[in-house]
């Protein structure tokens, strides 16, 4: 079900969001102080490229005080865009009785698009 639910995920723009988190990571990566954010980027590009079948989980140091300062540069400069992007069209898939699992995986990488740094996912 995941491997049929990923394809479906790619055909209806999965690809595309993928591409943009990789696009912005490559942009994000020329500067010398984007490299950290530009990397989460890099991170969250396979989890929105074929979402289903993956978590995101809290990585067990959580990161300290460095992500919380990254983590509110991110959201400032961009993460609350993401979210609420992925909110948009989580609502958009509801909408929709069959697009519910595809809202489901939107909402569960608006946690990780508001706020990377301290998370993996797995």
């Amino acid at each position: 079900m995941n491997l049929l639910g990923n394809i479906i995920w790619l055909v209806f723009g999965g690809l595309f969001t993928a591409l943009g988190y990789i696009i912005g990571g490559f942009l994000l990566c020329c500067t010398i102080v984007g490299i950290p954010w530009g990397l989460q980027l890099f991170k969250l590009a396979p989890a929105v490229l074929a979402p289903f079948g993956k978590q995101i989980v809290s990585e067990p140091t959580g990161g300290g005080c460095l992500a919380l300062f990254c983590n509110i540069v991110w959201i400032l400069f961009g993460g609350l865009g993401l979210a609420i992007g992925h909110i948009v069209l989580g609502i958009l898939f509801f909408i929709t009785i069959i697009g519910i699992p595809f809202a489901r995986q939107h909402f569960k990488l608006v946690e990780v698009s508001l706020m990377p740094f301290g998370k993996r996912v797995v």
